[in-house]
């Protein structure tokens, strides 16, 4: 008897403490594990040194988890705060070391050369050039004078522009973009060379007189994409003048700068 008394004393004991948690609001299982999870959260600032935060977020978004978030401010373009739990904070910190790296810089050296099919004479400096060698083979002109020549440095995947030829008549702009891996990367670059050429025509002017007045002609002789390695040099393009038995001739080297 004793021994039953014992087994009831435990068994109501048991059903004391399991009945209650058995039956606790899911609702406030739920808060438990908020209020747990906000005490993991983590909050770092991070001051970037080549990219813009609003650049990367995108790439930074599939890192956070759930509850994480990525916020800046446009006036602070370089500057961004993570909120998330701590073990996604490092992958996050990690990405943006792989991406915050400085760009490449890259080195051109432009030539615009003009193909004469008439006149024989070529430049001293073009004599010996392999790659006009190559040109007498392909093409029919026979003398080759070197209208200018530049050397432009620009970073990766920005624009820059020069103003080329004997009477500043040529824009010539180009925008590279470096890929491939880091042992042989490969210069993908957009280039155009545009023609100006500025005349004196005649017009009307409000009081019905006829003036002289400026005109400007812009023409693109040679536009293309084009892939280089580093320190290779090669034509871009070649472009009949008026006239016809003269051509532009444009070629460019790059090469990725340490």
């Amino acid at each position: 008897m004793k021994r039953t008394l014992i087994a009831l004393f435990a068994l109501a004991f048991m059903l004391a403490v399991v009945l209650p948690a058995l039956a606790e609001d899911p609702a406030q299982e739920a808060a438990q594990e908020q209020r747990a999870e906000t005490k993991n959260l983590r909050q770092e600032i991070v001051k970037l040194k080549y990219v813009r935060a609003q650049d990367i977020q995108q790439v930074l978004y599939p890192f956070l988890g759930p509850r994480g978030v990525i916020q800046f401010n446009d006036n602070m373009p370089m500057v961004l705060t993570v909120s998330a739990l701590s073990e996604n904070i490092d992958k996050v910190l990690a990405v943006i070391r792989e991406l915050d790296v400085k760009p490449a810089d890259v080195l051109f050296t432009v030539q615009l050369v003009l193909g004469s099919e008439a006149d024989a004479t070529t430049d001293a400096e073009l004599q010996n050039d392999p790659i006009v060698k190559e040109l007498r083979k392909l093409l029919r002109y026979k003398g080759y004078t070197l209208l200018d020549a530049t050397l432009i440095r620009v970073i990766n995947r920005e624009s820059a522009k020069v103003v080329l030829g004997p009477k500043a008549e040529f824009e010539f702009s180009l925008k590279p973009d470096v890929a491939g891996d880091v042992k042989t990367p490969v210069i993908k670059t957009e280039v155009r060379l545009r023609q100006i050429t500025r005349t004196m025509g005649k017009a009307l002017s409000p009081e019905g007189r006829e003036i002289d007045q400026p005109r400007t002609n812009v023409t693109t002789p040679i536009e293309s994409t084009l892939n280089i390695k580093s320190g290779e040099r090669t034509v871009v393009g070649v472009s009949k003048l008026d006239g016809g038995d003269k051509g532009l001739i444009l070629i460019i080297s790059g090469k990725i700068l340490d």
